[in-house]
C-alpha cells in the first residue's frame, strides 16, 4: 500500500494584552509516510520573561462563523478568539508536488484565553496553513511573516524569498502590495508601519528550540530541516498612514534556511 502523501494543517493563534503580555498558540495535524501526529505548543511571555510548551497529544480548534475556540488540554489552555476584521484566504506557493495555502481567518480579533493559572484579554489574531509539500522542498531561503493590531488597524504580511518570491500583505482585510520588509518597517502603498527593536520570543536553530520538547519530530524530518534559523519578537508598532496612525502591538519573524 503507498504511503499518504504529505500534509501538514497549521494553526497560529495570539493574544497580546494592552500591557504587552504574550499568549501565542500552535495547533498541528502532521500526516506522513503512514504516521499521523498531533502537536501543540504555548508560547508565553510576560514581564520580560518567556516559557515555551510543547506536546504531542490532541487539541481541539473549532471555527464557527466568527468565532475559533481552543482547547489544549495537556498544556492547560483554553482560549476564543472573536473576529474583528474580515478574513482572506491565498495560495502562497503552488507546484505538482504539493502547495502552501495561508488562510487568515482573523487578521483582528477579539481574545479570551486562558493558559495555566493566568487570564489573558487583548487584541490577537489567528491564520491556519496547509502545506502538502515537504518542507525541505520549498524553494525558500528567508521568510519574514509579521502581523500589527490595534483598536483600529490590521496588517499582515508575508515576504518569500528565495528560487522562488513573492510578497502581499493584507491591511484592514484588503490585500494590498507589499513594497519593502525589514525588522523595523513594512511599508505598503499609503501606509507605513514603524517596529520598535522589541522583546525576544524565540531566537535560535528549530533543533535548539523545538526539537527538545519534541524530540519524535526529529526521527520523521531530514536533520538539515532543524539547522533552519528562527527569530521572533512582540514589538510596538505605529502604523502612519495618509494623515492618521495608530499604536499596537507587533508579533514579527524571520526565519532563515540553511544550506
Amino acid at each position: 500500500m503507498l504511503a499518504r502523501p504529505f500534509s501538514l494543517v497549521k494553526w497560529y493563534m495570539d493574544c497580546v494584552t494592552d500591557d504587552g503580555d504574550v499568549a501565542i498558540v500552535y495547533c498541528a495535524d502532521l500526516n506522513w509516510r503512514g504516521i499521523r501526529m498531533h502537536l501543540s505548543s504555548v508560547l508565553s511571555a510576560a514581564e520580560g520573561q518567556f516559557s515555551t510548551r510543547s506536546t504531542i497529544s490532541r487539541y481541539g480548534v473549532k471555527v464557527a462563523g466568527d468565532h475559533i475556540s481552543a482547547e489544549l488540554p495537556k498544556l492547560g489552555v483554553t482560549g476564543i478568539w472573536e473576529a474583528d476584521s474580515p478574513p482572506f484566504e491565498r495560495i502562497v506557493y503552488e507546484h505538482e508536488a504539493g502547495s502552501v495555502r495561508w488562510n487568515c481567518l482573523q487578521p483582528r480579533s477579539m481574545v479570551n484565553l486562558r493558559v495555566g493559572d493566568r487570564k489573558l484579554r487583548g487584541l490577537g489574531y489567528a491564520e491556519c496553513l496547509t502545506v502538502s509539500i515537504v518542507p525541505w522542498r520549498l524553494p525558500l531561503k528567508q521568510l519574514r511573516w509579521g502581523r500589527f493590531v490595534s483598536p483600529q488597524d490590521s496588517l499582515a504580511w508575508v515576504d518569500w524569498q528565495g528560487a522562488y518570491s513573492t510578497g502581499f500583505a493584507l491591511s484592514n482585510g484588503e490585500e494590498c502590495t507589499l513594497l519593502s520588509a525589514s525588522d523595523t518597517e513594512i511599508a505598503v502603498p499609503d501606509a507605513k508601519l514603524h517596529i520598535d527593536s522589541g522583546f525576544p520570543l524565540r531566537s535560535g536553530r528549530l533543533e535548539s528550540t523545538i526539537l527538545p520538547d519534541v524530540p519524535a519530530i526529529g526521527k520523521l524530518f531530514p536533520h538539515s530541516l532543524f539547522s533552519v534559523e528562527e527569530h521572533k519578537w512582540r514589538s510596538r508598532g505605529v502604523l502612519t498612514a495618509c494623515d492618521r496612525s495608530s499604536t499596537g502591538w507587533v508579533i514579527h519573524e524571520v526565519v532563515k534556511w540553511k544550506n
